[in-house]
């Protein structure tokens, strides 16, 4: 399923862009061997296990390039695979075929990449009542593919950018001069705009807990870099009158002992920031 942030005309632009980038003047390498109407077969092979995500963008990829190729998908965007397994099928021009493997490639791998590593995360937290985050911590321009892995993998998707939530973290609570003008100056914000936002708090210790809860007015608190120890307490002394989010140095070790404390929600920067892509291969059909 496509989320709704996936705007069609704003993805075929940025893919217009990277194809640009990439080919410059022309492929020279393909446009030296293959006559324009030449055709041919290749298909798109997994060389590893994983998740799938970015097939729909390989296919808008290959109809950029050539309107009159024929993609025939084996696998849909989502789907758990294993290694040699065939993703789709291309025919069409040789020459456009070539031109854009390196970028549905670069696209099919980092999104599966990020994908496999959101799923392995979620499994490991399934048997609890959390639901995993991702952060803003994503590639620029790229962010709402990434957040689409992401969904792909399993896991939800935080805010999408600076406009669609307010969070305050460390650095605009010491400006602000604390945690207590920091959530008055944006009520007083809210009142004045007429804007309807909801509201985290970063919190690095129980004493800031303690403080954000005598404030009030916020919707969420988030667990920053605390111990588990720490978040079990702050969790009962919130006693679910905010949602709570654990963030900060989780790991595969770890997650599972997070999830446990009973928090609400557990934000994990690293599942779009230093994945891994899955190994895809573009093999031709003679």
């Amino acid at each position: 399923m496509i989320p709704p942030y996936i705007n069609k005309d704003h993805l075929i632009k940025l893919l217009r862009d990277a194809i640009a980038e990439d080919i410059g003047d022309g492929d020279h390498s393909s446009y030296a061997i293959f006559p324009e109407g030449k055709t041919g077969k290749a298909r798109l092979i997994t060389k590893e296990g994983g998740v799938i995500a970015g097939l729909y963008v390989a296919d808008l990829i290959f109809r950029i390039f050539d309107g009159k190729s024929d993609v025939r998908f084996l696998k849909n965007d989502g789907d758990p695979v294993t290694r040699d397994e065939i993703l789709f099928e291309v025919e069409g021009s040789i020459r456009a075929i070539l031109s854009a493997e390196r970028l549905t490639l670069n696209i099919l791998q980092r999104m599966s990449g990020i994908a496999t590593a959101t799923n392995r995360l979620v499994k490991k937290i399934e048997n609890y009542p959390v639901k995993l985050l991702d952060t803003r911590k994503t590639t620029p321009n790229l962010r709402m593919l990434e957040k689409w892995a992401v969904k792909l993998g399993g896991a939800e998707n935080h805010r999408m950018g600076l406009y669609d939530m307010i969070m305050l973290k460390d650095n605009h609570i010491d400006f602000a001069g604390g945690i207590s003008p920091a959530i008055r100056a944006v009520k007083n914000y809210l009142v004045q705009t007429g804007k309807s936002l909801k509201i985290e708090i970063e919190t690095r210790n129980l004493r800031e807990v303690r403080e954000v809860l005598d404030t009030g007015g916020v919707d969420v608190i988030m667990l920053d870099n605390m111990g588990v120890q720490d978040m079990k307490n702050a969790v009962r002394m919130i006693n679910g009158k905010y949602a709570t989010e654990a963030s900060g140095n989780i790991t595969e070790e770890n997650i599972e002992k997070i999830a446990a404390s009973g928090v609400d929600f557990i934000s994990v920067g690293a599942i779009t920031h230093s994945v891994k892509s899955l190994d895809i291969s573009l093999k031709t059909l003679i």
